[in-house]
């Protein structure tokens, strides 16, 4: 028994001289990690929309008998009378700025520029400067392109002329991404709000999603739903001369006609061949979000971004880093695909020119899914990071739409939290998603070698 006993004091006292004696070495090789892990010129940057800061808006009322109608999403949750928030003051940008500093976010995306079409240089240094003065960095800004450009009309040359001198006055002002759509229609009308966890607010899609719409097949707003996403009585009398039809069957828009895959593939490829070299030059980089909702039609038409391969193409359409696309992590799960390996494709290519960073839960690829929590999908959101990390991405990321927490909604309105957006949140909701996206960049940046 006392030599079993010797015989373990010794092993472990030459443990822990080895142990000693390695530790010095250890210590040399892997010093300490600087904390807290900041962004820097060469690691992603967290964005937020002017508007995020907070834009209290006043709630949608009940519908009336003389109802507004538009051509919106597909409709919100019936309000409880004691979250119903009273009118607030628009838009302060001082004060919505400081907000999102607040968070820490330093970076820009949307940032208004004034002035119209096209854009004047002096007005894009105004808002850089006024970005500037609130600690931030103006970033990205989108371009609405004029529907001769969309649908390939005559008017389509003189009409790019604005366009291509709004991306050389960016250039010369240091605005450093333009962002654009290309849709042939939004499929915005699917939208309407599910429950999620505790009863906050996600937004659901759903092909089969009942609407109605007035005499000229536009969707009349606004459709409330009750907890199982049925339209309730109190809308169906609001619209007596409405009549139901589901998401995929709704008719086309007079103003927009059909178009097919191949039309649009031609409009694009017009698009970028006048586009692209202009903003190589201008040292400005173009980023095309993808298809979203991605359903493959929608009001009769196709849709060029709503496949993986329609982003492979695109990028290979003019060869630029110019030529780059807004990489969407929860539309990438929405297609069906891999989000980590389709970061990895786009960013080893140095084609992702801006991020947008949330998650879903799918049901049936294109067809039916949520938007929820960003810590509650089906998206690897770490493993994208990594993969934007490890492929040395620096440019902006966007913990985009927030879920709607009680908080939010006893102090903003449904309709100006997120436009468009039935179950989106308000500065409470994107609080929390900094938070997440923040964690998830630390952490990515903490395991680079």
């Amino acid at each position: 028994m006392g030599s079993w006993f010797s015989r373990r004091k010794m092993m472990q006292g030459a443990g822990a001289a080895a142990l000693a004696h390695s530790l010095p070495a250890l210590e040399a090789a892997a010093p300490p990690r600087q904390w807290p892990i900041e962004e820097g010129q060469d690691t992603p940057k967290l964005c937020l929309a002017p508007g995020d800061g907070g834009r209290p808006l006043a709630l949608p009322s009940q519908p009336a008998a003389t109802p507004a109608r538009s051509g919106g999403s597909g409709g919100y949750l019936v309000p409880k009378q004691e979250n119903e928030a009273a009118p607030s003051p628009t838009l302060n940008l001082a004060a919505g700025y400081r907000r999102i500093r607040q968070l820490g976010v330093t970076h820009l995306l949307g940032v208004p520029i004034g002035g119209g079409m096209p854009w004047k240089e002096e007005n894009i240094r105004q808002t850089i400067q006024t970005a500037q003065q609130a600690g931030l960095v103006a970033y990205n800004s989108m371009i609405g392109l004029p529907r001769s450009v969309l649908y390939g009309t005559d008017a389509r040359g003189k009409d790019m002329e604005p366009v291509i001198a709004s991306i050389e006055a960016a250039g010369k002002a240091g605005l450093p991404v333009v962002e654009y759509n290309f849709y042939a229609h939004r499929a915005v009308e699917g939208y309407f709000e599910s429950i999620g966890r505790a009863g906050a607010g996600y937004t659901a899609f759903d092909t089969e999603l009942e609407l109605l719409i007035d005499q000229n097949g536009v969707v009349v707003q606004p459709i409330y739903r009750d907890e199982r996403g049925q339209i309730t009585a109190e809308t169906l009398a609001a619209f007596p001369n409405a009549r139901k039809v589901k998401f995929k069957d709704l008719p086309p828009l007079a103003q927009e006609g059909t178009h097919n895959l191949e039309e649009m593939w031609s409009n694009i490829t017009y698009f970028l061949k006048a586009a692209v070299p202009a903003a190589e030059k201008a040292g400005v980089r173009l980023a095309l979000h993808p298809n979203d909702p991605p359903c493959p039609i929608s009001r009769g038409s196709q849709q060029i971004m709503g496949t993986l391969a329609g982003w492979k193409h695109l990028i290979g359409i003019v060869n630029s880093p110019a030529n780059g696309i807004t990489f969407d992590c929860g539309v990438t799960r929405e297609l069906g695909e891999d989000p980590v390996a389709v970061a990895e494709y786009f960013a080893s290519r140095k084609r992702i020119n801006h991020v947008h960073f949330r998650n879903v839960l799918v049901e049936k690829p294109y067809e039916r899914y949520q938007e929820v929590f960003i810590d509650a999908g089906q998206v690897d959101m770490f493993g994208v990071m990594k993969a934007l990390v490890r492929n040395k991405y620096s440019g902006t990321i966007y913990p985009e739409h927030p879920r709607a927490l009680d908080y939010d909604r006893d102090h903003v309105g449904p309709g100006g939290r997120i436009p468009g957006y039935p179950g989106g949140g308000g500065y409470a909701g994107i609080t929390f998603s900094v938070a997440y996206a923040r964690a998830m960049v630390q952490a990515a940046l903490s395991e680079r070698p």
